[in-house]
């Protein structure tokens, strides 16, 4: 059952603030004291903003990965109030919405192509099941690698990856409570200590009573993180991380297109569609373990031995908003029943399916080290990596209960299905196995070749709703992978890379000859070529060019009985240009802005109204910008605004029907100040200040397409307390 404890704001503050005083035996004990030793720690340092933990070209700063990559550090998510998948996705122009649901798990797409939530999504470089609400209060800094990962994931989806890096030990004590205009009630609390020179501990917790702009959208979450250090002897270190979180709150269902050819009108993104007053909340809980155990065997040579643990359970309730089989305006088949009705009518269904659970386990062992070889010198990464990934679900319960419109003051009201789930049953067991080897190269001090691979045998099995065999799949495969870097000067570098990845082929949806089937899985491929400049590591500016493709796989329109089959034909491509600045402008300005001019498309598919024009969900340009800027004449106050910028959105496959581009704005106030001798950190944003309406989605999920309006204007207040 999922469990989410209501609190008041002022009894987290009190539960966090009491451990941190000293008592007044011990006060008085320090009294006493007639000598105070300085004290020794070694500890490791925490990596800059500007480096990476994890990606395809192994760890490193930022200047020396020929790879497009973004760093968003703490300081600009608490600024910006990032709590969401989406919201993160706000901070970069390479990023967009992927079926991302206001109180669900959101998927979102790198350079146009959805990340697979089995592995896109990792926390200290280790896979972390998608299928949760990924809790950010934990995390130090988000690393969003762009392009082919096969190197560091192995059977990836093409867009990259997102790597949550976690907060390490520190002496920290603060509480940051927050509200906005909806009547949010959330606490927080960041607690680190070094217990002894070599044990240090972080504790994170969060309790959000959130209030959602989405009529009966109100959501609970609780989450809980714990990060320790052992510094082993001289040379040994062990790092452990756990976390654990458990949410509650009602999903609100998508849009779809009327009729299949014309997008909603006057929609209200206020508006839940299909609510029901039996409609549960959606229940996630999930916890995530890891530990890293490294070794250094000299200066040059380094064991790195790592293991996790990750679990999602998700208690599915909506009453789900889909189609339109059983409105009248469909029901003499001229309107696809997969869309909404022309006049807006649609069906509403009673959707659950409890104890939904996703688990991934994974195990590397790494040996790095450093030699040369005359005049040459080498960076050698070898190591095994084993993933398992699970899927246990019932046989859920999808039943037809009653109609709405979209344009309902009110939505009417029906009784719930008398249907129950099913048993719980193994749906899925997916197993990777891999070798992987990565030498960097020094040639003549200004060169760099990075040369490796990575070889994957997959074995994975499948079964249906009542646990029969479905499919038993295996496949081996070599990733390559190279990069060349010139250091041109001391601030600017040049790159080139090649890379192949591997990702499973898509299910065929339900309303296609072949529901149910599994298509083969892709190679893809990726080109890119980009120059990294930094300036006195005051500002950093970054360019890429790229090209992906993989083989293309889509309901193909045809005589059959259901009117489509879902096959492999043909190739996608995805050509595009990112530009990135990020830094400080003067001494009082600071910039983070991003834009990406992307070209998806579609060849040889069998289908020619499917070419010839961008891909669904793929905007062809995108920007973002943010800035703040410390006013001179009152000391530590900031005044910060953004812009984001997308052009239009095709929303059907064949180009017809396209969401309009949008322009949205941001401002927000920052504050510093001393209170008592302790640290106080104001910040107010208004995300959206003239309300626009806009589609910010229209992405797919089991092979149907919807549409999500962005959230109206939005004001958000938080004040974080050094303690």
């Amino acid at each position: 059952m999922n469990r989410c404890y209501r609190i008041t704001l002022l009894s987290a503050a009190l539960g966090a603030a009491l451990p941190l005083h000293a008592s007044p035996l011990e006060a008085e004990a320090q009294e006493r004291t007639a000598t105070e030793l300085a004290t020794v720690r070694v500890q490791a340092e925490q990596p800059g903003a500007k480096d990476t933990q994890s990606n395809s070209f192994g760890p490193g700063d930022w200047k020396n990965t020929p790879a497009s990559i973004n760093v968003l550090d703490r300081e600009l998510l608490d600024s910006r109030h990032v709590r969401s998948l989406s919201e993160l996705a706000h901070n970069d122009a390479s990023l967009g919405d992927s079926y991302a649901p206001v109180g669900y798990y959101q998927n979102i797409a790198i350079r146009g192509f959805a990340l697979d939530t089995a592995t896109g999504y990792r926390f200290n470089g280790l896979s972390v099941a998608g299928e949760q609400r990924l809790a950010l209060e934990n995390v130090q800094q988000v690393e969003i690698l762009k392009g082919e990962a096969g190197l560091a994931a192995g059977v990836i989806a093409p867009g990259g990856v997102i790597n949550y890096v976690g907060k390490r030990p520190a002496e920290v004590r603060s509480i940051t409570l927050a509200t906005d205009a909806e009547g949010t009630r959330y606490a927080a609390m960041d607690v680190g200590h070094w217990i002894t020179p070599r044990i240090g501990v972080r504790f994170n917790a969060a309790w959000d009573d959130s209030g959602s702009y989405i009529e009966h959208g109100d959501g609970r979450r609780n989450f809980y993180a714990l990060a320790t250090d052992w510094l082993i002897g001289e040379r040994g270190k062990l790092q452990l991380d756990a976390n654990y979180q458990t949410s509650a709150q009602r999903s609100a269902s998508g849009y779809q297109l009327l009729g299949a050819v014309a997008l909603p009108d006057e929609v209200d993104p206020k508006h839940m569609l299909g609510y029901q007053a039996w409609q549960q909340p959606v229940g996630i809980d999930s916890t995530n373990l890891s530990a890293l155990h490294t070794y250094d065997f000299s200066p040059a040579w380094q064991s790195r031995v790592v293991a996790s643990y990750s679990r999602s359970i998700i208690d599915d309730n909506v009453a789900f908003a889909y189609g339109c089989y059983y409105a009248t305006e469909c029901a003499d088949g001229s309107v696809p029943g997969n869309f909404f009705a022309p006049n807006g009518d649609y069906d509403i269904y009673d959707y659950r399916s409890p104890d939904d659970t996703r688990r991934n386990r994974q195990l590397r062992a790494e040996l790095r080290g450093r030699f040369t070889t005359g005049d040459i010198e080498h960076q050698l990464t070898l190591g095994a990596d084993y993933f398992d990934r699970t899927v246990d679900r019932r046989r859920n319960v999808n039943d037809y209960v009653g109609t709405g419109n979209i344009h309902d003051p009110e939505v009417p009201q029906f009784s719930p299905s008398p249907l129950q789930p099913g048993a719980h049953v193994r749906r899925l067991d997916s197993a990777q196995k891999a070798l992987f080897v990565l030498d960097r190269i020094r040639i003549a001090g200004d060169w760099q070749w990075l040369a490796g691979g990575r070889f994957v045998h997959l074995d994975e099995r499948a079964w249906d709703k009542r646990g029969n065999p479905e499919r038993a799949s295996r496949l081996s495969r070599f990733l390559p992978q190279t990069a060349l870097i010139w250091n041109a000067n001391d601030a600017l570098n040049l790159y080139a890379s090649y890379a192949q990845g591997i990702s499973l082929g898509q299910e065929a949806p339900f309303w296609t000859t072949n529901e149910g089937t599994y298509l083969p899985a892709v190679r893809s491929r990726q080109i890119e070529v980009g120059a990294k400049y930094t300036h006195a590591d005051a500002l950093t500016l970054g360019a890429a060019l790229f090209r992906t493709t993989r083989p293309f796989q889509y309901a193909m329109p045809d005589d059959s009985a259901y009117g489509h089959t879902f096959v492999q034909q043909g190739q996608q491509a995805h050509t595009g240009l990112e530009l990135s600045a990020q830094g400080r402008i003067s001494e009082r300005l600071q910039l983070t802005a991003s834009a990406s001019v992307l070209q998806a498309r579609a060849r040889d598919t069998g289908t020619p109204a499917y070419e010839g024009h961008q891909l669904i969900n793929v905007p062809r340009t995108r920007a973002t910008l943010h800035v703040d800027y410390q006013l001179p004449f009152v000391p530590g106050l900031s005044v910060t605004g953004g812009w984001r910028y997308a052009s239009s959105n095709v929303a059907t496959a064949d180009g017809r029907v396209r969401a309009p581009g949008y322009n949205v704005a941001d401002a927000g106030l920052c504050f510093q100040h001393r209170l008592h001798g302790h640290a106080l950190n104001w910040n107010l944003s208004v995300d959206n200040v003239f309300n626009r309406f806009y589609w910010r989605d229209t992405g797919s999920s089991s092979g149907d397409y919807y549409l999500f309006p962005g959230a109206p204007r939005q004001a958000r207040l938080s004040v974080s307390i050094a303690l």
